[in-house]
C-alpha cells in the first residue's frame, strides 16, 4: 500500500495575489529642488528691511543744533547774541532754520519780522538792509479802528497815504473834480491796537520830499491808508 504524500492547504507558499511577497519599503520622498534665485531674492529682501530699520532709528536719533529766538524783537531792531539761543531738535529737511554753527552770520542783523521767543529763526527773518532806505524818512501813523485794513499790514508792504479833507471842510468845485493828493509809501512796521482807543499806529516810510506833507496831514487827521494792489506801481 503505498503512502500518500501529506500535502499542504492549497496553493500553500504562493503568495495571495495582491499581497507582498516580502517586506514592504517605504515610499521614498524625493527632497524638492531648491532654487537658488528664491533664496537670494529672500535673503535680499531681508537685507533690505533691516536696512531701512537701521536708517529710521538713525534718522530719529539725528539732531542738529539750531538758533532760537529767546526773547521779544520788534521789526527793525538789531540782533544781538543776548537776543538768541540754542536748542537741539531732529530738524524736518522742510525747516529752514539757522544752524547754531552759523549764528555769528546773523547776529547783527535787523529783524525783517517781529520775533517771538521759543520760536526758530531762518534766514528769510533777518535782513542786513536798514527798513528805512537812504533818501526816506519814517512817518508815524495813527489808525482809528474804523480806518485799519482787514487785510493784515506787514513790513514791505506798499501802501499809498490819501489826503482828505477834514470834517467840516467844504470843497470848492473846483477841489472836487481833482483826484485826492497822495504819497507812496511803505509799512516798517504795523503795532497792536491800542487798549481803550483800538488806534493801531503804523510807522511809514516814504521820500524826504514827501514825509512833511504827510505829517501834516497826519497831525490834521485828514490822510487815509490805501493797500496798493500787488505788483502796482512802486
Amino acid at each position: 500500500m503505498s503512502k500518500t504524500k501529506e500535502r499542504g492547504p492549497a496553493g500553500a507558499g504562493i503568495p495571495a495575489q495582491g499581497q507582498p511577497s516580502g517586506p514592504v519599503a517605504p515610499p521614498r520622498v524625493s527632497a524638492r529642488r531648491r532654487r537658488p534665485g528664491v533664496i537670494a531674492l529672500s535673503l535680499a529682501l531681508i537685507a533690505a528691511g533691516g536696512a531701512g530699520v537701521v536708517v529710521l532709528v538713525m534718522q530719529a536719533g539725528h539732531r542738529t543744533q539750531v538758533v532760537t529766538v529767546t526773547r521779544d524783537v520788534q521789526v527793525g531792531e538789531v540782533l544781538t547774541e543776548a537776543d538768541l539761543g540754542q536748542a537741539s531738535i531732529a530738524l524736518d529737511p522742510a525747516v529752514k532754520a539757522v544752524k547754531a554753527s552759523d549764528l555769528d552770520s546773523v547776529v547783527g542783523k535787523r529783524a525783517a519780522v517781529e520775533l517771538r521767543p521759543g520760536s526758530l529763526l531762518n534766514r528769510a527773518q533777518v535782513t542786513s538792509r536798514s527798513l528805512v532806505n537812504a533818501g526816506e524818512q519814517l512817518v508815524p501813523i495813527g489808525l482809528k479802528p474804523e480806518q485799519v485794513p482787514a487785510t493784515a499790514l506787514t513790513p514791505g508792504q506798499r501802501v499809498r497815504l490819501v489826503h482828505v479833507p477834514a470834517q467840516g471842510e467844504e470843497a470848492t468845485g473846483a477841489k472836487e473834480s481833482r483826484t485826492p493828493e497822495s504819497v507812496t509809501g511803505r509799512v516798517v512796521k504795523a503795532g497792536s491796537a491800542a487798549p481803550g482807543t483800538g488806534v493801531v499806529v503804523v510807522d511809514v516810510a516814504t521820500q524826504a520830499a514827501d514825509a512833511s506833507r504827510l505829517a501834516a496831514w497826519v497831525a490834521a487827521d485828514t490822510v487815509r491808508l490805501v493797500i496798493d494792489a500787488p505788483g502796482g506801481k512802486k
